[in-house]
């Protein structure tokens, strides 16, 4: 069967092969404009003329900016737009990027409306299939998070699926998954159907116009620098797609944009003798790997294949994507899952193997946001191949974090932030991207972990734990505990172990929490977040009390649980800082928190020389002493009381521990249960370990891992940061408004506001928000 389609397409390589309808003689205007001289100036510039520019472009012209140039190097549409596929789908894992792909679809059915542009949009709905009992859980797990947000879906039959698609192949089907209101459309039209709006709103479009470099001044976008002069601008959008890791690259002031091309194939044919109708429903098998949609009475099929292959990894490459060679071994084993799942197909004419390239991310989730280190700059790439359902979306979301400060969804799974500089190496990124791409088939299930770019940030203990059975999990690039396997015990292999029911390691991580609960466990929390604030005089304690909520004019020892709110009284932050010395405090925030956390604090900080903000992250060990005999082994160990009376709760005292001295000893646990944690000088960390261990012993001590910390920690309702609390959740919402003192308004000293109408402006507006909630908490009180 696969030989005798394969002898058609062997014959249909010399022939005329397809044209895409997308290669846009641009019904925009200004698209034409390359002739003619740029802007001096601009208050926004936008590099990409795909999908994601000039939907940025739209929705920013929608909010009232009108100064706007968007430059693409080519034609319009003519990237990576220009071969999406056309598929809409809302069925997404994350329910953000469902959020996205709603807005998209709903923003497409209107567009052609609006501007006159036919963009092809055709409501098909989609048919999701399950060969197994997992994937069947997987798509009920959707089917919920699709009906929480209103977009509808459900669970169907066999004899359903029959109905919609009568050509399907379901011998090896358990159930389905109906999403009637998914479409196609042609993409590269929606492009220009927003560009064209975008003009129509004051944007002006230039192609043919290459952008060379961001110029930053004192860490703010202050113009771009193309091959026809410059532009000045306030803000610079990079939407270039494949080429926005390069163009990052490429700035005063480098930016690392983690994103990496592979090679994305699907084949097109010619019509069926009983052509396909034009809402026929777009079916996705992701057990097989495949898509399929109805495709001018014919099919388009591709998919996502477990050996992917990366593309441009040594740079920049030509200004518009062209097809890319053809490779039919490769796209073998796709074309036999196609012809599986209909076999109708068998002696269908092929038109052509279409093989352009799609950008990826580490993590499978697309990238937008502001830079962490110039302001001004923002990002909007990796769109992970689905780029036209998340583009309207996306775009929206941007522009009000543009003109807002801020989106009006929690989109911190999507923030350029949650990356740091160790996720631009181009040889991770090639390794990440062969993983992530079949990823985008594979079931998620709970709990999984990358298997590339591992032990990249260790702890000084790494190998210690790991002989003694520890299982890693991955978190900002740091390798930290899971559990510890016991001598004896044998788990399953990794892909074995994958599963929505009880896990392998269940009664692992049970037996670690009852030690935690019961004697004394030690937890390697080396990769939290630690910065230092010093100063000269009083300068650290003023910007911390404007930053957090809580009061941290406290004496020298004592540690606050406190947040960094944002305009909205939302957690930009939640961490605990201790007071080391009057003019010194130690902050401790989530891991994921590093690049976002600083981003913030240097945001807000004055420039002070005698100011000073140092990440020491890399330069202590911290290990989590936890349950009622940790003050036994600490007592032992030190010499010293360790009692609440001696050392009561949140306090915080350098002490000796063992032979190593300046160990930063505090009285918390991150979980609620007792015990303490151990700040150590790297160079100590193993002798302080191995002495806490030692001495231990006596007492019940044991290794335990995060997912014992996460069990502990939710039992007793501490919420973390990324998890629980994001930046639209207040502490009066999840019960932390004992750690907001409204009593506490900041008071910045002449020095900080001397010359400085923003952070004037700021004071202001927080003693305006002070009242508001004071008002608003008395009358909640009282009922």
């Amino acid at each position: 069967m696969f030989y005798r389609l394969l002898s058609v397409v062997r014959r249909q390589r010399t022939g005329r092969g397809w044209q895409n309808r997308s290669s846009v003689s641009s019904g925009v205007s200004a698209a034409k404009a390359h002739s003619v001289a740029l802007p001096a100036e601009a208050q926004v510039v936008i590099c990409g003329g795909g999908i994601m520019g000039t939907s940025v472009a739209y929705h920013l012209s929608k909010m009232g900016w009108k100064d706007i140039v968007l430059l693409e190097q080519g034609r319009l549409a003519a990237g990576s737009t220009r071969f999406c596929a056309g598929i809409l789908s809302t069925a997404r894992h994350l329910t953000i990027e469902q959020k996205m792909a709603d807005y998209s679809n709903k923003l497409y059915h209107q567009l052609e409306q609006e501007t006159g542009i036919q963009t092809g949009y055709i409501r098909t709905g989609s048919i999701f299939l399950a060969q197994t009992q997992d994937r069947l859980i997987s798509l009920k797990r959707i089917n919920s998070r699709l009906n929480v947000i209103g977009i509808p879906s459900e669970i169907i039959s066999l004899k359903r699926v029959a109905e919609l698609h009568p050509l399907l192949n379901m011998h090896d089907l358990v159930g389905a998954m109906h999403v009637p209101e998914d479409a196609v459309v042609s993409s590269a039209d929606v492009a220009l159907a927003l560009a064209s709006a975008a003009s129509q709103n004051g944007v002006q479009i230039y192609d043919r116009t290459s952008i060379l470099h961001v110029m930053v001044k004192k860490g703010q976008v202050t113009g771009v620098e193309t091959d026809k002069g410059q532009i000045e601008c306030q803000y610079f959008v990079n939407c270039a797609g494949q080429w926005a890791y390069e163009l990052g690259l490429s700035n005063e002031e480098p930016i690392s944009i983690p994103l990496h091309a592979c090679e994305h194939f699907y084949l097109l044919t010619r019509p069926l003798e009983t052509p396909l109708q034009s809402n026929t429903p777009t079916v996705v098998d992701p057990d097989g790997r495949i898509y399929i949609r109805n495709w001018q009475g014919g099919i388009l099929s591709g998919g996502f294949e477990k050996t992917p292959k990366p593309i441009f990894t040594e740079g920049k490459n030509q200004l518009e994507i062209q097809n890319l060679q053809e490779d039919w071994d490769h796209f073998e084993p796709l074309l036999s899952s196609l012809l599986r799942r209909m076999p109708e197909l068998e002696t269908l004419e092929i038109v052509k193997l279409v093989n352009c390239p799609e950008t990826f991310t580490p993590d499978m989730r697309c990238i937008m946001g502001e830079s962490p280190l110039v302001q001004g700059y923002f990002v909007l790439a990796g769109m992970n191949s689905a780029g036209l359902s998340f583009g309207g979306g996306a775009g929206k979301y941007l522009a009000e974090w543009m003109v807002h400060g801020y989106p009006s969804e929690n989109v911190w799974e999507l923030d350029l932030k949650r990356f740091g500089a160790l996720q631009s190496s181009r040889t991770f990124l090639r390794h990440r991207v062969m993983e992530v791409m079949p990823l985008l088939c594979d079931l998620k299930v709970p709990r999984w972990d990358f298997q590339t770019g591992r032990q990249l940030r260790t702890s000084p203990l790494y190998d210690r734990l790991d002989a003694q059975g520890a299982r890693w999990m991955e978190k900002h690039g740091f390798e930290r505990p899971k559990y510890f396997v016991p001598p004896g015990k044998d788990l399953l292999a990794l892909e074995q172990s994958k599963t929505f029911y009880k896990p392998d390691w269940f009664e692992i991580v049970e037996s670690e929490v009852k030690c935690c609960k019961e004697a004394v466990c030690v937890i390697d929390m080396s990769s939290f977040t630690k910065f230092e604030i010093t100063s000269t005089g009083d300068q650290a304690l003023e910007i911390l009390q404007y930053l957090f909520s809580n009061d941290l004019d406290v004496p020298v020892g004592h540690i606050v649980h406190t947040g960094m709110l944002n305009e909205g009284g939302g957690y930009e932050n939640d961490c605990s800082i201790a007071r080391l010395s009057k003019r010194s405090f130690f902050m401790i925030s989530p891991t994921d928190q590093q690049v976002h956390c600083w981003a913030w604090l240097k945001k807000h900080m004055p420039e002070d020389s005698n100011l000073l903000l140092e990440d020491v992250t890399w330069k202590y060990t911290a290990l989590n002493l936890i349950g009622p005999r940790a003050v036994d082994v600490l007592s032992e160990l030190s010499y010293a009381p360790m009692t609440p009376d001696h050392f009561p709760s949140l306090f915080c005292k350098e002490m000796s521990v063992g032979y190593a001295n300046g160990i930063r000893v505090m009285s918390m646990t991150h979980t609620g249960e007792p015990g303490f944690m151990l700040y150590i000088p790297i160079e100590y960390a193993l002798h302080v370990y191995n002495e806490v261990m030692s001495v231990g012993q006596k007492y019940g001590i044991r290794n335990a891992g995060y997912y014992a910390l996460r069990s502990l920690r939710i039992e007793k309702f501490f919420a973390f940061w990324g998890q629980d609390l994001n930046t639209l959740t207040t502490p009066l919402e999840c019960g932390r408004e004992s750690r907001v003192k409204l009593e506490k308004v900041p008071c910045l000293s002449l020095h900080f506001l001397s010359g400085d109408s923003a952070l004037e402006q700021e004071e202001l507006m927080w003693k305006q928000k002070c009242r508001s909630i004071e008002t608003s908490g008395v009358a909640s009180g009282e009922q």
